[in-house]
């Protein structure tokens, strides 16, 4: 090849691509590659262009529904990790807890081993009244075979779960028995209850486990709280760990029995919303009863509500971690396929004005692993590792200092527990092991179990070493590496755990905390200082 050809060449070539490119443009095309939109009379009208020339012009089908749901969503997040959008399922999922109640046959259920297995039947559900047992195994499930057959839980509930009234059928083998017991249940409206414990630690202070501010919570912590001043209650433990939050109506009327008429619970204020204040009243039954709460970084919005309004009113003391650091005020409106937006509208304040919402910016996965990065930083280990803001201090009336600008900071900081946690401890957790045992063993030993009352079992039943043995080989058929160093290292805390859980599944939740909290050393701590 000549040396001008080699010159030549590649501007032939070039010269075809450009000519290519021009004739491209001009076959088959309805409209130019480039057209303008119609003039945009407000900023919305473009976010519509956009959709309808995607619609109409974009290279394969889609969903316009789709695409509006997605631009929804990326909208919200780019206001706050709290304004969410919600398909109409998640609007189903979410309202469920805080209602207190869903459709369905009343039964707390775990697969094991390819088994549905009932845990327990929920008091004053469709189950109970039929006689349905904890311990019973669902075999059938409208004629067709729910054993063996590697069932997920998602389609349990979608087999069981239906709108109140309709019927289900179910066949049972009980015991030992190979008989199946065929029951027709009708479906109804069963609780969910948001207080998971209530009882007297010692003769004068009673302790109740709030999970979260429901509906009806308000009403289930009356009940506790009046059985135990039946027994003598002076001083409550009131326990919000891990309470994530709920309603807010909910959090002021837990707030209203411990505070004087009068006293600030929280005020609210937003762009399109005036500043209101919430007071208490003069209902409150618990406003001479000695207070502390626990609160630890899982603790939310209306957790800290509640914290946040027994601190700054000086009516009681906050003791653990400090909390997670929500003071936003969210509102859902609802669209015509139920599917629905939560807004935030406000910022809630605690009665000396601050607000404990953590600082947030566009990266949402970074502001849910502050929590991680609290561990980290050591936090979580050493309160001199809490850095507050001295731009906002505030001060109670009786001149305690407290501060804003993300979460509530107890009064008496308790570092978290780390003995006995291992690798090994956390994959039985994972793998599920220790609920698995402690039903097969309460399942195994029902009737000398139930024989007994609470109070005996927590005296008297132990966690020997044969029954440690035994569960440390289930433990191993469930996926669980055996480490001996590890396992005696977490010994101790795997045996409270199996006592715990071998007498929820006799007595429930009711029996699960009082052997739990007795190695509990925020429990302790806070005993002390009662």
């Amino acid at each position: 090849m000549s040396p001008r050809f080699k010159i030549i060449l590649p501007l032939i070539f070039a010269l075809l691509l450009a000519t290519g490119i021009f004739i491209g443009s001009k076959l088959n095309f309805s409209s130019p590659v480039i057209r303008f939109m119609q003039p945009e009379k407000k900023p919305s009208d473009k976010l519509n262009s956009v959709l309808n020339f995607i619609e109409e012009e974009y290279v394969d089908t889609v969903k316009k529904d789709v695409l509006v749901e997605k631009a929804i969503s990326d909208l919200l997040q780019n206001l706050d990790p709290h304004s969410v959008y919600m398909t109409a399922k998640d609007v189903q999922e979410m309202r469920e807890p805080m209602e207190g109640n869903f459709e369905g046959i009343g039964i707390e259920f775990n697969i094991i081993e390819d088994t549905i297995r009932v845990i327990s039947a929920i008091a004053g559900g469709p189950s109970e009244e039929l006689g349905i047992q904890a311990g019973d195994k669902i075999v059938k499930i409208e004629g067709k075979e729910a054993a063996g057959v590697k069932i997920k839980n998602k389609d349990v509930l979608g087999k069981l779960r239906g709108k109140g009234g309709t019927k289900v059928k179910v066949s049972i083998m009980r015991g030992h028995s190979q008989k199946l017991i065929d029951y027709t249940i009708t479906r109804g409206m069963i609780p969910i209850y948001s207080v998971d414990a209530g009882y007297m630690l010692n003769k004068n202070t009673g302790y109740i486990k709030v999970s979260r501010f429901a509906e009806t919570t308000h009403e289930e912590f009356l009940e506790k709280a009046s059985k135990l001043r039946a027994e003598g209650m002076k001083n409550l433990i009131l326990d919000l760990r891990g309470n994530g939050g709920g309603l807010l109506s909910t959090a002021i009327k837990i707030c209203d029995e411990f505070l004087e008429k009068g006293q600030i619970i929280v005020y609210t204020k937003g762009k399109s919303h005036a500043k209101e204040t919430i007071k208490a009243t003069d209902k409150g039954i618990l406003t001479d009863t000695r207070l502390i709460v626990l609160i630890d970084e899982n603790s939310a919005s209306a957790s800290e509500i509640v914290s946040g309004a027994i601190q700054d009113n000086d009516r009681g003391t906050i003791v653990g971690r400090r909390s997670f650091g929500k003071g936003l005020v969210q509102r859902e409106t609802m669209f015509s396929d139920s599917s629905a937006i939560r807004l935030t509208v406000a910022r809630y304040y605690t009665p000396t004005g601050r607000c404990i919402q953590k600082p947030y910016g566009k990266d949402i996965e970074d502001y849910y692993n502050e929590e991680y990065n609290r561990y980290k930083q050591g936090e979580l280990m050493h309160a001199d590792s809490i850095h507050e803001n001295d731009s906002l201090k505030y001060t109670t009336q009786k001149g305690k200092i407290v501060y804003g600008g993300g979460g509530i900071t107890p009064d008496v900081f308790i570092p978290l527990d780390t003995a006995g946690r291992t690798p090994y401890l956390s994959d039985i957790f994972v793998k599920g092991a220790l609920n698995q045992f402690s039903f097969d063993y309460a399942d195994k030993n029902r009737k000398s179990l139930s024989a007994m009352n609470m109070k005996k079992f927590q005296s008297t039943f132990m966690i020997d070493e044969k029954i440690f043995n035994e569960f440390r080989a289930y433990a191993e058929k469930l996926g669980v590496k055996t480490n001996l160093r590890e396992a005696e290292v977490s010994k101790k805390v795997i045996k409270i755990f199996l006592k715990a859980s071998i007498a929820r599944q006799i007595w429930g939740n009711e029996g699960f905390y009082p052997i739990l909290n007795e190695d509990d050393k925020v429990i302790l701590k806070s005993l002390k200082l009662l």
